[in-house]
């Protein structure tokens, strides 16, 4: 029989793992926040940028959104879902905050964008601006007759913003964990982790059989806190699982970055990063009178409504120790909102009151 190759894919993927590896390693002796993130992240989207034949395998990235999800579900004890509860108001707030400053910055970039470029509309401008569900916002926008690559493509430097200044921010301005939100500590139980994973698999394939959006860190996510929060403390997660999760998602995004990314629309993607900039702003602003009206902190807050993605902005409050079900409630809400939100909005009274209007 003669000898058939490894497929390409394949080793590129493993290639990007190793390169990925060694960003971690070198963030962890740099004493960088979030090493397994932030590392194949950094190093990943250099590469690729500069040309280099990254791949990610996307089976990765669900199983990194899985055992993240599983993760922070152990966080989630009865007293944390007692807590949470009484924070609805918060949330809510938090979640018309969003809804506004998501649409004033798909205002902003279709007025600093259409007059050197017509073909920019209004529904590219505006699902660009929705802060997070970026899959579900790329592809409403392509069904409302916009810039589908446009969208994605600014979706995805804002997570890349986000996810890069917020950990730094934090490690800088010496924001440290409380063991407020910290669970005893609970040995590893192999029996305890299949028992998690199967029931995290069962719900995974319900969400995806009723296409229900990001099925595999909140169908997990669910379980774990269906199980942590009746009482049960099955299992702790192993360092090494996070650790992997945690790398397979900084991969997934950094090989988006190649040099057709930043040749696309260079006015397009220094719009989308000066609003970034300006919305993490405002969301420490907004974030800080918050903080003062419910008794939390600032720094777990900025996390709970910065326009990141929610495993990054969820990652990085485990991994900081910064109220992670907090956190987690913040950013879930959110994203539920904008997904059953943000279309009719658009469909209801963004799209009617800017259709050009009939002579008389």
């Amino acid at each position: 029989m003669p000898f058939t190759p490894f497929p390409v894919p394949l080793v590129r993927c493993l290639g990007t793992l190793v390169l990925a590896w060694l960003g971690a390693q070198t963030c962890q002796w740099l004493h960088t926040p979030i090493p397994w993130m932030l590392g194949p992240l950094i190093v990943t989207a250099s590469a690729s940028l500069a040309g280099a034949p990254t791949y990610s395998w996307s089976l990765m990235r669900k199983i990194g959104q899985a055992t993240i999800g599983m993760s922070l579900g152990l966080y989630f004890s009865p007293e944390m879902v007692a807590l949470i509860a009484g924070l609805w108001w918060a949330i809510g707030l938090a979640i018309v905050w969003s809804l506004v400053m998501g649409y004033l910055c798909g205002l902003w970039l279709y007025r600093s964008n259409h007059a050197q470029n017509p073909a920019m509309t209004r529904s590219t401008a505006y699902f660009s601006g929705a802060i997070g569900g970026a899959s579900e916002m790329t592809q409403l926008a392509d069904k409302m007759g916009g810039r589908a690559d446009w969208v994605a493509s600014a979706h995805s430097l804002r997570v890349l913003l986000v996810t890069i200044t917020i950990p730094f921010a934090m490690q800088w301005g010496h924001f440290n964990g409380n063991v407020q939100w910290q669970n005893n500590p609970l040995p590893f139980d192999p029996l305890g982790l299949a028992a998690l994973v199967a029931l995290s698999a069962l719900s995974i394939a319900l969400m995806l059989r009723w296409r229900l959006a990001n099925p595999w860190f909140l169908g997990s996510l669910a379980v774990g806190i269906a199980v942590t929060a009746t009482g049960q403390r099955w299992t702790a997660m192993p360092g090494a699982l996070s650790q992997a999760a945690q790398m397979f998602i900084g991969v997934s995004l950094g090989v988006q970055f190649t040099p057709q990314f930043l040749r696309t629309a260079p006015r397009w993607l220094s719009a989308v990063a000066i609003s970034t900039m300006v919305m993490m702003g405002l969301a420490v602003g907004f974030s800080w009178l918050l903080a003062h009206a419910i008794d939390l902190s600032t720094a777990t807050l900025v996390l709970g409504t910065a326009p990141g993605g929610m495993a990054e902005m969820t990652i990085t409050a485990k991994v900081l120790q910064l109220g992670v079900p907090i956190v987690t409630a913040f950013q879930v809400s959110r994203l539920v909102a904008i997904l059953v939100l943000v279309g009719p909005i658009y469909r209801w009274w963004v799209e009617p009151n800017h259709r050009p209007q009939p002579c008389a």
